[in-house]
């Protein structure tokens, strides 16, 4: 996830006095209102749990009032040390640091620890309705979620909470996994608009797993809904032909699931997640450009500037690094003032750096504010591909994006330098490079290289 610190505020406290707030925002939203002290006694909890050589620099306390130019100031380191613990490898998935996140989004939201109901999509059909507690986290509302429908324990990994945006025209925008620092009623309802929803989705890569939840009717019924109708296939994300529909049309009226299933498992596109419209460097600068990542892969359908649409894909096994940069950009009208004085957006960029042919690498960018999403897939994709190649099994997969979400989130707040995600599990050597991805001559641009496999040394 993005962090940062992009405003402060004066709130007055519970005596009159006033304090400084500083609003801590994720992609682009506020997640929670922290006071310097309360930073402060995380800092001082890691640090006694840790300790001091594995904590970040924390800025120091002030005797005097804080000008404003220090405000600022202690804004930005602020917003420096929550980075730097979130991308630590050990603070980042400890339970201090997600339970004080926790915490301060359910007092921000000034909403109390009660018995509520919570709505989760289920791709096709009625909403699901679950009976939890305000303040349970993700992992507690996925938990809840597998017991109503009477998923077993050791499936309900293979599925995770999404939050997304429907459109006006049925659309459905990706907008991110719910993590662990967060309480899924509180970020829902904090949101305020009925556009918005949770969704249960599988949450992996490999079609082979797909036979571990086919065993388990439950886990036939999710996946076959999720294929059919939520996202895949009635809403265009898996290309079929007319052939096809017929072939699919009369699996459905049969009722034979797993036949169905079988079927949109040959088919283009099937397993991939579709983002929104986006813009690109590649093959030229300000190139419109749609999306998808599934497969190892971030599948490009290009529009030229001469009108022309090329399609390609980059295999996430020669990316040998990626990024995520924001800015923060004025949505005033003709204006030019700094984001200090005037209400800003901020802009999001995903860079990979591509083995386009031998010796020979390129950084690809696109701006669009779905790139930490698209971080998180990347991530995820080379996970599963550790994992199967060392010989583990999904559900060690899972416990590893757990541990490890902070690697996924490729981070980078406002006015800091880029920061690399580095894919040390992704090996560049062996990779048979007979064809060029920036040869767009013909009528795609392709990754189409050979993955020969992770060595222990990579890791």
């Amino acid at each position: 996830m993005h962090f940062s610190i992009p405003e402060t505020e004066v709130r007055s406290g519970d005596n009159g006095s006033t304090y400084v707030a500083y609003n801590i925002h994720v992609n682009g939203v506020l997640h929670c209102r922290v006071r310097y002290s309360q930073l402060l006694g995380l800092h001082e909890q890691i640090k006694k749990e840790y300790g001091s050589n594995v904590v970040p620099n924390f800025p120091p306390k002030k005797i005097f009032t804080l000008t404003p130019a220090e405000v600022e100031q202690r804004r930005e380191q602020l917003e420096k040390y929550m980075q730097a613990v979130r991308q630590h490898p050990l603070l980042g998935a400890s339970d201090l640091f997600n339970s004080f996140l926790r915490k301060a989004q359910q007092e921000t939201q000034q909403i109390p620890t009660e018995e509520a109901a919570l709505d989760i999509c289920l791709c096709s059909g009625p909403k699901l309705t679950v009976h939890i507690l305000t303040s349970d986290q993700t992992e507690d509302v996925l938990e809840a979620v597998g017991t109503k429908l009477d998923l077993p324990d050791d499936l309900v990994g293979y599925f995770s909470l999404f939050l997304v945006h429907e459109g006006v025209d049925g659309s459905l925008t990706f907008v991110r996994k719910l993590q662990e620092f967060e309480l899924p009623y509180v970020s829902i309802t904090s949101l305020q608009s009925s556009e918005f929803h949770i969704v249960l989705r599988k949450s992996y890569w490999d079609m082979a797993y797909d036979q571990d939840v086919m065993d388990n009717r439950v886990g036939l019924n999710l996946l076959y809904a999720q294929v059919k109708t939520f996202s895949d296939i009635e809403r265009g994300w898996i290309l079929v032909n007319k052939d096809q529909q017929r072939q699919l049309k009369s699996l459905q009226e049969k009722g034979s699931k797993k036949e169905f299933i079988h079927l949109a498992q040959t088919l283009k596109y099937y397993g991939y997640i579709k983002f929104d419209p986006c813009i690109t460097d590649f093959p030229e600068k300000g190139c419109q450009v749609i999306v998808s990542a599934g497969n190892n892969e971030l599948n490009f359908h290009v529009k030229l500037p001469n009108e022309q649409m090329k399609e390609g894909s980059f295999k996430v096994t020669r990316m040998r690094c990626w990024r995520v940069t924001s800015s923060q950009v004025p949505v005033t009208n003709g204006t030019t003032n700094p984001c200090g004085s005037a209400k800003c957006d901020v802009k999001l960029e995903l860079a990979f750096e591509y083995l386009m042919s031998k010796d020979r690498l390129q950084w690809v960018t696109i701006t669009s504010q779905q790139a930490i999403m698209m971080s998180i897939c990347l991530q995820s994709m080379v996970d599963e591909l550790m994992v199967k190649k060392s010989g583990g099994s999904i559900k060690k997969v899972l416990k590893k994006r757990q541990e490890s979400l902070h690697r996924a989130d490729s981070q980078q707040a406002v006015k800091s330098p880029p920061l690399l995600t580095k894919l040390n599990s992704v090996s560049l050597r062996g990779i048979s490079t007979s064809n060029s991805t920036n040869d767009i001559s013909s009528n795609d641009f392709h990754g189409n290289y050979a993955f020969e496999g992770i060595g222990d040394d990579d890791l």
